[in-house]
C-alpha cells in the first residue's frame, strides 16, 4: 500500500513485475490493483507497464535458464520449492511449446518456473516472447480495462473472481488448440502428451 501511494509508484510496479517473472515469489497484482483503484483513468497505462516489465523479466528468467542454470537457475528453482516441477515444466514446453508458456503467463502457474525452464531447454526465443506477451497481457490488461471502464466498484469483483476468469479463458484457448490438433489428425500424440509429462521426474 505504501508503494501504491509513492510518487514513483509506476517504477515500483515495473520493478516488481520484472522480478516476479524471474525469481521473486510475490506477484505484482496487489500493487497493480491498488494503483488502478487510486487512479482508474490510468488503469490501462498501469496494466501496460506491468505487462511490458513482466515480459522483460521473463526474458531475464530465460537468460538465467539459458546461460546460468547450473550457477543460478537450479538454486532459484530449489529456493522457490519448484524442483520437482522443473522436469514436468520442461516436458510441457517441449510438447506444447507456446501454449505451455501462454498458459503459465496467464494463470496462477508460477511463471518464473516456465521462464527459467524455457531458457534451459533453449526454446525458440521469438516464440517464447510472443507467448509470454500474450499471456501476461491477458492477466494484466483485463484488470486495467475493467478499472478503466467501471472504475473503483469493479475492485471487489476482480479480487474475488479474476484468477478464475483468466484461468478459465486460458484453458478454453488451450482446449481449442488441442481440439484443432485432434481434428487435424494428431489425436494420439496430444492425448498422451499431458499424461506423460505429469509422470516425468527428471530432465531427459
Amino acid at each position: 500500500m505504501d508503494k501504491a501511494a509513492h510518487p514513483h509508484a509506476v517504477w515500483w510496479l515495473a520493478f516488481f513485475s520484472f522480478i516476479e517473472s524471474s525469481f521473486f515469489p510475490i506477484p505484482p497484482h496487489p500493487l497493480l490493483g491498488l494503483m488502478c483503484l487510486a487512479a482508474p483513468k490510468k488503469a490501462v497505462y498501469f496494466a501496460a507497464v506491468a505487462t511490458i516489465a513482466s515480459v522483460l523479466g521473463g526474458l531475464f528468467g530465460y537468460a538465467i535458464g539459458y546461460f546460468l542454470y547450473e550457477a543460478v537457475g537450479a538454486w532459484l528453482i530449489g529456493v522457490l520449492g519448484l524442483t520437482e516441477s522443473f522436469p514436468v515444466a520442461a516436458c510441457y514446453i517441449r510438447e506444447q511449446g507456446a501454449l505451455a508458456v501462454f498458459f503459465a503467463a496467464g494463470t496462477p502457474v508460477p511463471f518464473k518456473l516456465m521462464t527459467i525452464t524455457s531458457g534451459f531447454i533453449e526454446m525458440d526465443l521469438v516464440t517464447f516472447t510472443l507467448a509470454a506477451l500474450a499471456g501476461r497481457a491477458l492477466i494484466f490488461m483485463v484488470v486495467g480495462v475493467l478499472f478503466q471502464i467501471f472504475g473503483a466498484p469493479i475492485k471487489l469483483v476482480i479480487d474475488r473472481y479474476l484468477g478464475w476468469v483468466t484461468t478459465a479463458f486460458v484453458v478454453l484457448v488451450v482446449v481449442g488448440f488441442v481440439a484443432f490438433a485432434q481434428l487435424a489428425g494428431g489425436e494420439d500424440d496430444e492425448a498422451g502428451a499431458g499424461h506423460a509429462c505429469d509422470e516425468v521426474t527428471a530432465i531427459e
